[in-house]
């Protein structure tokens, strides 16, 4: 592209060194807006927007989310600043305009080897970014500040993180180690993934309703509203403003560009112009513009107005009443030079060109190029080329693939992908690869099932719901206590059919839910990495979970982050089944905790790993478990990239674990023939406390509140203004508590005062950092620890009583310490167990230790004031992690 000297009408700075221009003349390409001093224009290095492409050497589709505002943030394309809606890849650090998504180059990061991909190298490589970087930005090479918030500038490594100049970054030693999280990152050799008909938000298996207004948009996007970005119409009389379509299918979309050309222009002029709004680079010479009317449109009959006798005798040149129309084509050729690019990456050459005619086909080229490629040992005398095919890429907004017959017409094939759009024909490859029979192998994660049954069983059930075929599909995994199975599943449109039924099926009136999964190659992964699995919440507490979901797929490879309302926990548990050994990082509130170390509990028997150590990003309302841990009272913006170095240096420390049995005596409602049978009995969980009465039915209340207003419920302020609002309410009023029900402690029988409430609490934190049981010295009772295997059983006489705790004028009421207790209830009472509510019938619960302790990160120093009793040694035993520093 030309980058012609420009009259500068504001303050401008350059796009290579990012100083400010002096002086009323910069240069500016006039394709994607580079602006540079003089001196710095013979240095450039950044490929322009309609060149990139070609420089790619795998193609990788971005994975965009809705569109939204994004401030100080510059388009990749037009270099422009985002002022309006725009969007954002949710893998990499990509930004473009509503208009400029169909032009962004598919260089996203290869997170996982696609499942015919036979040759992927071991060695990586840095995957630049350019701009978007902080004004503090520091260059790794010549330590100056490289960033911008005037320009797109700098570069920066997704895999990595390093930071460089535009003029630095090109000696900066290609090889990527991954940088500072390396021991954390799943490297890309390690993960396969069949994804072929899914699309990129499905392979990562990002919610749906991140895309629901983003297709809305997509017609409109296109055509008319981002156009106007770039070429606003002009109200100067001399100068007119045209709609530019590239091909048929952008006139049945109705999605064109408009330019802005003088009214007497030359047919060159025009076409130069239009060729610039579609960031294509080629000769002007080898397009023209043809022209069609409103009935043309609907009917896709197009007229060729460079024939038309009264323009030719004018030089070909535009007046004042040409059609306001216009779709650009390329001219016909009867030979033209095509790259064929090699599929295996040990071939010293990216690519090699070739000739050909309207007689060449896909096996003649085949032939031809594969002496060029140095295998021409692979011709047998017969000339045999069933072992190769010629398969097209097109990459635009996706990559897609197709083969092409052995007997098709090369030029023919260019011809019609020409017409179609040729801007399409600017993005599209031709590959030769072996035409060696690959095994397809789509993972699919298939949750909401009826729990406790057999393969037999679910596999009928699927049958008699999804229709599915069992020649191409099986169940590879059951997870009967959960109600789910893994199915493999080996034809392409039977895994995308069966993944777009499961949405709207449902199973004993339990909606059905299905994930993507990847498979981990275990023998692949390096001896000293030790990858974390991410579970995210997005809707605990504050609802930071969607920018930290956005930041953890940036910083790490996006298949070892998983949205906990997609499925749950247990996805992301059977990826990492193979895997021997892993981290977990748990973001969300303390219920979010206890949920996926519940999972964990039920499946670590089929996890190599299966005592990973586990770290917690409070997210939640109270985030008691995350601040006796250290990790803080709960998530206020924090660098991600902080959060997981602090993670990598945590300590480990144990954490008891208990399980609860509700065993109530009253009948089921609805029992058969009239007689009364006894529900089953419950077990559940618990890391933090259990509570019973008063505490259970302010959490009760607050539950209710928030399920029928969820929209409110969006920050911890108003949360705990919530439970203010309803503690209040219950301030008057008096129960008997300790008349309802009896304890038993280490099966003694244990005598309750006069409490509204009963505590059993695990850890030194009760309801948003209170300490409940209190820090004098009692002779009765041991000091008490995360991990001494005893619980302590503290009352509160009320709400008042409760404030003056919360507020650290009080302690709560010392009643017994124990490791198994049998609580009768006689009659319902409210009872909560980490923040979970209910209210539980007349029988008896059993608190008893739930086996193997969780092994925890620690955060060593924090900013909590009070210091956690630690364990003395670490057994061999399930490690929560403690962070250093």
């Amino acid at each position: 592209t030309q980058n012609p000297k420009t009259a500068l009408t504001k303050p401008t700075f350059c796009h290579y060194c990012t100083d400010f221009i002096w002086g009323l003349a910069g240069y500016q390409c006039e394709v994607c807006n580079f602006m540079s001093h003089e001196k710095c224009l013979k240095n450039v290095k950044i490929p322009c927007s309609c060149i990139a492409p070609s420089l790619v050497r795998v193609p990788v589709a971005h994975c965009f989310g809705p569109p939204g505002h994004y401030k100080r943030k510059f388009c990749t394309v037009c270099r422009k600043s985002l002022e309006s809606l725009a969007f954002r890849c949710e893998v990499c650090e990509l930004h473009v305009h509503t208009d400029c998504i169909l032009f962004a180059c598919s260089d996203c990061r290869q997170c996982h080897q696609d499942g015919h991909q036979e040759h992927v190298s071991d060695t990586y490589h840095h995957h630049w970014r350019e701009g978007n970087l902080s004004s503090s930005a520091r260059c790794e090479v010549c330590k100056k500040t490289c960033g911008s918030s005037e320009v797109l500038s700098g570069m920066r490594c997704e895999w990595c993180g390093i930071l460089a100049h535009s003029a630095c970054y090109i000696i900066v030693t290609p090889e990527c180690t991954f940088g500072r999280l390396r021991n954390m990152i799943l490297p890309p050799n390690c993960v396969q993934l069949f994804s072929r008909n899914f699309s990129k938000l499905h392979c990562f298996r990002i919610s749906e309703n991140l895309q629901t207004e983003s297709d809305e948009d997509d017609d409109v996007d296109g055509s008319t509203q981002g156009s106007a970005k770039d070429v606003q119409i002009s109200t100067d009389s001399s100068k007119q403003t045209l709609k530019i379509f590239d091909g048929n299918d952008a006139v049945k979309r109705n999605q064109f560009r408009l330019i802005s050309v003088p009214r007497i222009a030359k047919n060159e002029e025009v076409v130069e112009a239009a060729l610039r709004a579609y960031y294509i680079n080629d000769d002007q010479q080898e397009y023209e513009l043809q022209t069609f009317t409103q009935q043309a449109l609907l009917s896709d009959d197009v007229i060729n107005r460079n024939d038309d006798a009264e323009d030719s005798n004018l030089g070909s040149v535009f007046r004042e009443s040409v059609p306001e129309a216009w779709i650009i084509r390329a001219k016909p050729k009867d030979e033209e030079v095509i790259r064929i690019y090699a599929a295996w990456l040990k071939v010293g050459m990216a690519y090699v060109s070739l000739r050909v005619n309207k007689d060449s086909t896909t096996q003649t080229v085949i032939k031809e190029v594969l002496p060029l490629l140095g295998r021409q040992f692979l011709i047998d005398p017969d000339n045999n080329l069933q072992c190769f095919q010629i398969r097209l890429m097109f990459f635009l907004s996706l990559v897609q693939r197709m083969v092409l017959d052995n007997q098709e017409l090369i030029l023919n094939r260019l011809k019609d992908i020409r017409k179609t759009s040729i801007r399409q024909m600017n993005q599209t490859r031709f590959y030769i690869v072996e035409n060696s029979k690959s095994i397809v192998q789509v993972n699919l994660f298939v949750g909401g099932l009826p729990p406790q049954l057999s393969s037999e069983e679910y596999t009928n059930i699927l049958k008699d719901e999804l229709a599915i075929k069992t020649n191409v599909v099986s169940v590879s995994h059951v997870y009967q206590a959960q109600g789910a199975v893994v199915l493999e599943i080996s034809c392409f449109s039977e895994a995308e059919r069966i993944y777009m039924l499961v949405k709207d099926t449902t199973v004993n009136d339990k909606p059905l839910n299905a994930v993507v999964i990847p498979e981990v190659r275990d023998s692949k992964i390096p001896q000293n990495c030790c990858p974390l699995l991410v579970f995210v919440n997005p809707k605990s507490g504050g609802l930071k979970g969607r920018d930290l979901l956005y930041s953890f797929r940036k910083l790490l490879n996006p298949h070892q982050v998983f949205e906990l309302t997609n499925g749950g926990p247990l996805p992301g548990f059977h990826t990492f089944s193979k895997v021997p050994s892993f981290r977990v990082l748990v973001c969300g509130g303390d219920g979010t905790v206890g949920w996926v170390l519940g999972a964990l509990e039920e499946i670590r028997h089929k996890l190599v790993c299966s005592e990973p150590s586990v770290a917690i990003l409070p997210l939640g309302t109270g985030n008691d478990l995350g601040r006796v841990l250290r990790w803080g009272a709960g998530y206020s913006g924090e660098d991600p990239y902080s959060i997981l170095v602090s993670v990598d240096e945590a300590d480990d420390v144990l954490m008891d674990r208990w399980t609860i049995l509700l065993d109530a005596e009253e009948p089921a409602e609805g029992a058969e023939n009239g007689v009364a049978e006894p529900e089953p009995p419950k077990i559940v969980q618990m890391n933090n406390y259990c509570g019973l009465g008063i505490d259970a039915e302010l959490s009760l209340d607050f539950h209710h509140a928030r399920e029928e207003e969820p929209g409110k419920f969006n920050s911890r302020f108003h949360n705990k203004g919530v439970y203010v609002k309803v503690g209040l309410q219950k301030i008057s009023h008096t129960r008997n508590l300790h008349k309802d029900i009896k304890l038993q402690v280490d099966q003694h029988e244990v005598e309750l005062p006069s409490i509204e409430g009963l505590i059993f609490i695990n850890i030194p934190s009760w309801g948003s950092g209170a300490d409940l049981w209190g820090s004098e010295s009692d002779n009765r009772f041991e000091k008490p620890r995360i991990d001494d295997g005893l619980l302590e059983v503290v009352g509160v006489t009320g709400v008042v009583h409760m404030g003056q705790v919360q507020g650290g004028f009080r302690s709560g009421i010392r009643i017994a310490q124990g490791s198994y207790f049998r609580v009768t209830l006689l009659k319902p009472i409210p009872v909560q167990v980490d923040g979970e509510p209910w209210i539980q019938a007349p029988g008896q619960i059993i608190i008893s230790a739930a086996g193997p302790k969780v092994l925890a990160k620690f955060v060593a120093t924090g900013n909590l004031g009070e210091y956690v009793a630690l364990p003395e040694g670490l057994p061999e035993q399930w490690p929560l992690q403690r962070k250093n520093g």
